[in-house]
């Protein structure tokens, strides 16, 4: 009998950078796919708990879960939290937390914000930030999310001694040039 792996499509499923992936709650479908991604670590970003048989399966593959977002509010249509943003980039920028997968109940709007302030983190320009968050949230484009990603100050994500090899974060000072 042959084995099928099918990533969580409908769910907004993607690879961020090299071992990090995004996307929403995945089903029992998508089980052998996200077995062979081999996850380390879910950061899973939404008031509600996730259900039962995805739990069931994170015990199972011995899956970090950390399910951020649960103090602060409890309306799925609450905007995410500075803090929460603050401690999900924490995680993410942890190289012992490898490979990991950010996601919410659909993957669009609270995941979009953590991976846009990731962007930010990477310098990369608003437009194609905002282009990466609208891909994924289709027509459901939440402007304070964006607002949000825009205003984020990175320099209140802690530097790390180490980071995953594709972070480049720059801590030049004006009088510096950048090495090529």
């Amino acid at each position: 009998m042959s084995q099928h792996f099918i990533p969580p499509l409908v769910r907004n499923f993607g690879m961020v950078e090299e071992d990090l992936y995004r996307s929403g709650q995945p089903n029992e479908l998508n089980f052998p796919f996200l077995e062979r991604l081999g996850l380390k670590t879910i950061i899973y970003l939404a008031p509600e708990d996730p259900n039962q048989t995805f739990l069931n399966f994170v015990d199972d593959q011995d899956i970090q879960m950390h399910h951020l977002g649960t103090t602060t509010s409890t309306n799925a249509w609450d905007p995410i939290s500075e803090e929460v943003v603050l401690e999900a980039l924490d995680i993410i920028l942890d190289p012992k937390n490898y490979p990991v997968m950010v996601m919410c109940n659909l993957g669009r709007h609270r995941t979009g914000t953590v991976i846009g302030c990731l962007r930010k983190l990477q310098r990369w320009n608003l437009t194609s930030i905002f282009e990466e968050y609208r891909r994924y949230t289709g027509p459901k484009v939440r402007v304070l999310n964006e607002q949000f990603i825009e205003l984020f100050d990175t320099d209140l994500v802690p530097t790390r001694a180490t980071s995953p090899k594709w972070i480049e974060i720059f801590t030049i000072s004006p009088l510096q040039t950048p090495h090529p």
